[in-house]
Formats: structure tokens, C-alpha cells, sequence
């Protein structure tokens, strides 16, 4: 890959703005990890409440997923061109608007709508999240930056069933998203008034929709094939999809390998410690996801418990 033009950047920014700037990075980035997993215990309250099939409602999660699966290489491409702030505020307004919108529906293709949106907003706040830690801190202490990043990240879902559990406990489920309301307003005045500016990595270049609609079809592809075999779609269907995947897929990493700016860098998975990074990360966050979506049916439908 092309070596990108060196830009100076200010070596991270003063105290104690620092400290309202890594916490309105830390609100965005708990929003958009906790709605990944919030919904999960919850789904069996709102199949019933929604008198929707429990296989149905699994739409409410893969929708937010499947958004963020699509989007967040664009965005994190986007954020070279026109600035991380930008990106990520941008992101976090989306993603509060589109709570509004799920805590308002009554039923699952108004729900799903809304998920679809809040996973574009939580795409554009994860895609330049630990660029903007490196803006505010200083070179000397990035690593505290990324663990602090770090443990918002784990905590958040940690956090997301047990958040979700108290709130079903009290409240009807709507509620689940209406608590992101006053948070996102809060992470989006911090973020106006303390995220610095950022200069523009790449100059005299601009945004290839062509690489972003790929992207998005490759991925998207990817996990409706595996949706169409889990739910008995016809298997010359799901033929069709996996050839189109196959072939699209070809002609977009063919096309990253000639691109002077790619948005998927294909050239830094031939380095060993980062290729088996992305593969551990993958299988972990795959292990993980599998887990969090069926332990509450189990947990609930099987052995009875609230």
C-alpha cells in the first residue's frame, strides 16, 4: 500500500480538556458497544410483545449488525477525507435519532428500520473512535488512551445484559432504547465543544462510492447467504447469492490491491502478527456474538427463568 503523505498533528491536547474530550469518546463508544448486546436479552420480550416468531426477531439484532458490517470500512475511509470529528459526531447524532425511533415502534419493521440506522451511527462512532484517542494524547501516553478505550469497550458489554435485565425489570422494553437518548445528547455536546480538529489525512482525493457499495455488497452477501441457509430459503437461491458474493468479492479485492487509498488494505494481512490477530479476533467475536443471541432463549424458554 502507497505510504500515505505525512501530515503533522498536534501531539495530543491540553488538560483538562483532554479529560471531556476521552470521556465524550467513551460515551459514543459504550453507546454503540452496549446496543450491540442490549437488545439480546430482551429479545424474548419483544417477540411476545410484538407477536412475532422467535426466529423472526432475530432481525432485531442482525439488522444493527449487519448495518455496522457494511459501513464501517466506508466511514473509517470517509474520516481520511473529511476529518474524524466530523465522522464521529455525525455518527453519534444518527445514532441518537435513531433510538427516538426504535423506543417509538410498535412493530417489528419500524423496530428493525431503526436498528438498521442506529448500526450506521454506531459504524461511523467505532470506525475513528481510537484515531481521534490518537489526536487527543500525546504520544508519550497513547497507551493509556487505548486502555482506557479498551476498558470502556469490555465493560460495555459486559455491562449491555445486565443493563438490559435491570431495565426489563422495571420498564417495558422501548425503554431499552430511550435510555440512549440522554446519553447520546450528552456525548454530543462533549463532543462539539472538545473533540479537536483533525487535518485531513488524504488530499486531492475523493470518496469512491464504488468501493463503498462493493464493500457493502460483499459483506452484506456474505451474511444473507448464511441467514438464507439457517431459515430454509431455496438452495438455488442461496447458490445464486454465493456465486454473486464470490464474484463480487473477486472484483473488490482485486480492486483494493490497485487502489493508491484502499479502504480495506489487503497488503497488511501478508504480515504474519496481524493476519493472525484478525483471524483470533474474529473467531473470538464470533464465539462471543453466537453466545449472547441464544443463551437468553435458553435461559428463558427452556429453563424458565425471567
Amino acid at each position: 500500500m502507497p505510504a500515505t503523505p505525512h501530515i503533522p498533528v498536534a501531539d495530543g491536547i491540553p488538560m483538562p480538556r483532554r479529560l471531556w474530550a476521552i470521556l465524550a469518546v467513551a460515551f459514543g463508544v459504550s453507546l454503540s458497544v452496549i446496543d450491540s448486546t442490549i437488545a439480546n436479552v430482551a429479545l424474548p420480550t419483544i417477540s411476545r410483545a410484538l407477536g412475532i416468531s422467535s426466529a423472526d426477531s432475530i432481525w432485531i439484532v442482525n439488522a444493527y449488525q449487519l448495518a455496522i458490517m457494511v459501513s464501517l470500512l466506508s466511514f473509517s475511509a470517509l474520516g481520511d477525507l473529511i476529518g474524524y470529528r466530523k465522522v464521529y459526531i455525525g455518527g453519534l447524532a444518527l445514532f441518537t435519532a435513531a433510538s427516538v425511533g426504535c423506543a417509538l415502534s410498535q412493530s417489528l419493521g419500524t423496530l428493525v428500520a431503526g436498528r438498521i440506522f442506529q448500526g450506521f451511527g454506531a459504524a461511523a462512532v467505532t470506525s475513528v473512535n481510537t484515531t481521534l484517542i490518537r489526536v487527543i494524547y500525546p504520544r508519550s501516553q497513547l497507551g493509556r488512551g487505548m486502555g482506557i478505550n479498551a476498558t470502556v469497550v469490555a465493560v460495555s458489554s459486559v455491562a449491555g445484559p445486565t443493563l438490559a435485565a435491570g431495565v426489563l425489570a422495571a420498564a417495558d422494553w422501548p425503554w431499552l432504547f430511550a435510555v440512549n437518548i440522554p446519553v447520546g445528547i450528552t456525548a454530543l455536546v462533549l463532543s462539539y465543544r472538545h473533540l479537536p480538529q483533525n487535518p485531513v489525512r488524504v488530499r486531492d482525493h475523493r470518496f469512491d462510492w464504488r468501493d463503498a457499495v462493493m464493500n457493502a455488497l460483499t459483506f452484506g452477501l456474505l451474511m444473507a447467504s448464511v441467514e438464507g441457509y439457517s431459515h430454509g430459503v431455496d438452495l438455488r437461491i442461496i447458490a445464486a447469492g454465493v456465486a454473486a458474493l464470490l464474484l463480487i468479492g473477486y472484483l473488490f479485492i482485486r480492486r483494493q490491491l490497485r487502489e493508491e487509498y484502499p479502504i480495506l488494505p489487503f497488503d497488511l494481512l501478508r504480515i504474519p502478527i496481524f493476519s493472525v490477530s484478525v483471524a483470533t479476533s474474529i473467531c473470538s467475536f464470533l464465539g462471543q456474538m453466537l453466545a449472547l443471541v441464544a443463551l437468553p432463549f435458553y435461559l428463558q424458554h427452556a429453563c424458565g427463568y425471567d
